[in-house]
């Protein structure tokens, strides 16, 4: 069948073309390579998933073609190319997903990625016999394939264990393991059960390392999600304490700040206390010693309160009185990388001064506490809305980023409006911005992971983190 005539056949809605299809599946593989092609036709009339249901179903006659079309020029010169292929892929109708293992020794990077992320997506017992086949991936010179592979060790859970530990004490000459499957195993063990699922060797290793880092390391600017809190002392065990923070593990700059990431936007369907098991302290930063993240105690107040907004709140301010009334000062902020959601909580001494959350704020509930504080001045607050004019942008493409900024940054030039504050502003006037961190940043102590009450009991959060 040539292409013309299979167009035509397909071309209309999912009902009108379901005797076509089904046609073109009792076909198999001879019509796999024209289907392929009008499903890499951006331009074709036939809606692409008609085709991609054809090939499907199908099954395994079309996973070469599709894998050849995975690395193909094809798809490297087009992203929704590369999307329909690597859905189609995915999905086809196989009675065992073994076929896919061969993929896993393909010459292109994307087709044993995409391999791998099949297998993972398996049945819960399935991902545990593609593991062996997997292992060589672990130290593939292709960052993806690597995570790819470390995300199916993952999968595999606990049964990995024992296999990864062999692979990380595996030297004798006659069986070492590939360069760089050693340390691919070492991160796939952090990720199946954290430090915990670490031996002896290894997490002497990693302290190790740790302290060679911390030496040279230069402080960098934080991806800010998430709240901190930020009182001006440099006693460390007071911090901990006030925390109810224990089982304190020394860390880069580097290290905190991504636990903290990743503990704030983790998800697993079974792991439980994953967000609240642990808190990032930094080192004293300009003076100031920041403690990213919060006790269980809190934090189950505000995931158990009916307003949780309402809830975070209350536990702020009582916390920033608190640490306000022990250190004599005391600031809580939160910013989200996802919305526009920005907040900030003063304590001077035992009071709270000022808080602003920037949402409740704009759906007009009273909770601010105080008058603006001078470290807001001379900006708007967020929820007052941007100040330009309604036709500020008339003319303007808005589809061209370019031209928007620039008309944005002359109407605010010309009418004087100025910036909106965010919680990185007044942190920034008032004690430390984490997002601004740098080589002018002075730092003293050391860093640490501490565990909290939830922690103690379920131990640290699996998941490898940079050192």
């Amino acid at each position: 069948m040539d292409k013309a005539a299979l167009i035509d056949r397909l071309s209309g809605s999912w009902e009108d073309t379901r005797a076509a299809r089904d046609s073109l599946v009792a076909r198999g593989t001879a019509v796999v390579a024209v289907v392929l092609d009008v499903l890499c036709d951006e331009a074709s009339p036939v809606e692409w998933t008609v085709s991609a249901d054809v090939l499907c179903r199908i099954g395994e006659p079309a996973l070469l073609p599709l894998a050849e079309a995975v690395g193909s020029t094809r798809a490297a010169e087009s992203s929704e190319v590369a999307r329909r292929i690597a859905w189609t892929t995915a999905r086809l109708e196989v009675a065992d997903p073994g076929v896919y293992v061969p993929l896993l020794k393909h010459p292109h990077a994307r087709v044993r990625a995409l391999a791998l992320s099949v297998l993972r997506h398996q049945d819960e017992a399935a991902p545990g016999r593609f593991a062996d086949p997997a292992v060589p991936l672990l130290g593939d010179p292709d960052r993806e394939v690597r995570r790819q592979a470390v995300l199916l060790f993952e999968t595999v859970g606990a049964e990995a264990v024992p296999r990864l530990r062999r692979i990380r004490r595996q030297s004798a000459p006659a069986s070492p393991p590939a360069p760089g499957v050693r340390a691919g195993a070492l991160e796939a063990l952090a990720a199946v059960g954290g430090p915990a699922a670490l031996d002896h060797r290894d997490r002497a290793a990693w302290r190790r390392l740790t302290r060679i880092k911390r030496q040279t390391e230069i402080p960098e600017g934080m991806h800010l999600c998430g709240s901190w809190y930020a009182v001006p002392s440099a006693d460390q065990d007071a911090v901990l304490e006030i925390f109810d923070l224990t089982d304190a593990e020394p860390v880069t700059l580097r290290t905190g700040a991504a636990a903290w990431n990743q503990d704030r936007h983790a998800w697993h369907r079974t792991r439980t206390h994953y967000k609240c098991a642990r808190v990032f302290v930094s080192p004293v930063l300009d003076g100031w010693t920041l403690v990213f993240g919060d006790s269980s105690e809190n934090t189950h107040r505000v995931l158990d309160a009916d307003d949780s907004e309402q809830a975070l709140g209350a536990v702020v301010r009582g916390r920033c009185a608190e640490l306000g009334r022990r250190f004599g000062a005391a600031q809580w902020y939160g910013m989200s990388c996802g919305d526009e959601w920005t907040a900030w909580c003063v304590a001077e001494g035992g009071e709270v001064v000022r808080y602003y959350d920037a949402f409740e704020a704009a759906e007009g509930e009273d909770t601010e506490v105080g008058p603006p504080h001078p470290a807001e001045a001379g900006h708007l607050l967020p929820h007052q809305g941007d100040g330009l004019p309604d036709d500020a942008f008339d003319g303007v493409d808005l589809r061209d980023f370019d031209a928007f900024t620039a008309r944005h940054r002359q109407v605010k030039e010309e009418l004087g409006i100025p910036d909106t504050c965010y919680a990185t502003v007044v942190a920034s006037r008032l004690s430390v911005d984490p997002g601004a961190l740098g080589p002018h940043t002075h730092v003293t102590g050391t860093g640490v992971l501490a565990l909290t009450t939830c922690g103690r009991e379920h131990g640290h959060p699996a998941g490898a983190l940079p050192c």
